[in-house]
Parts: C-alpha cells; structure tokens; sequence
C-alpha cells in the first residue's frame, strides 16, 4: 500500500479532532453540571453519552481509512478486496419454509378473482352474523 494521502485526509483529520474534542468537552461540561447542586440522572447519561459520541467519530473514521485502503488495494490489477467474497453465497432452498399452496378446482382457475370474491363475501357474512350490532 502506498503512504499517499488525499489531500481531504488532512480536513478530515482535523474534522475528527475538533469533532472528538467537542465531544469530550461537552461530556465535561455535563459532569459538572451533574456534580453542582441541581444536577440530576439526565446530566451523568449524557456526561457518558458524549464520550461515546467521541468515540464514533474515531471509529468511523479509521473504517473510513480502512475501507478507502481496500479500494486502493481493489483498483491493482493483482489487488483483491478482503470485505468482498470471490464467489456469490448461494441461499439453500430449506432455508425458510415453504408457502401453502391453495388446491383450485380445474375451472375455478379461469374465474380466481370470483372465487375470491366469493369467499370474502362469506367472510363478511360470517362476521355479520357473529356480531349483532344492529339492536343498538
């Protein structure tokens, strides 16, 4: 790998320094604020919180740097990207369960969408009859 840096490394260096730093600050700022008199359980949860934010940053950062060296690595013509597989992953076909199938008569199959009709109309009927709400 070569040591060359875009020139949007260094902005993005200094981006995640300011950022991370701001970050620690306000995660400062709130453990004083829960140590002072009226300080309470939000103030410690964020005085964690922005410490974890820093954390992020850093972290997305150096992925970033990771997968930009992967790409570099991808663009060499005897260069291989290690996040990429070398062949597609085929999925069994007794993964998931197979769907019900629904067992149509020969002409049923010409006129479905009556068939379903119908049944929904049973349906409505069947609710109907199992609820009496017209005495009301």
């Amino acid at each position: 790998m070569s040591d060359y840096r875009p020139p949007r490394r260094v902005a993005l260096i200094v981006l995640v320094v300011v950022v991370a730093t701001g970050c620690l600050a306000l995660g400062y700022w709130q453990w004083t604020r829960f140590d002072a008199v009226g300080g309470n359980g939000q103030n410690l949860g964020y005085a964690f919180q922005w410490p974890a934010f820093a954390f992020f940053c850093v972290y997305a950062y150096r992925r970033f740097v990771k997968l930009e060296a992967e790409e570099a690595q991808a663009d060499d013509p005897d260069g291989i990207r290690a996040s990429k597989p070398q062949e597609p992953i085929e999925i069994p076909e007794d993964l998931l369960p197979s769907r019900p199938r629904v067992a149509l008569d020969d002409d049923a199959g010409a006129d479905l969408e009556a068939k379903q009709i119908q049944e929904y109309n049973e349906y409505l009927a069947q609710l109907s009859r199992g609820s009496d709400r017209s005495g009301q």
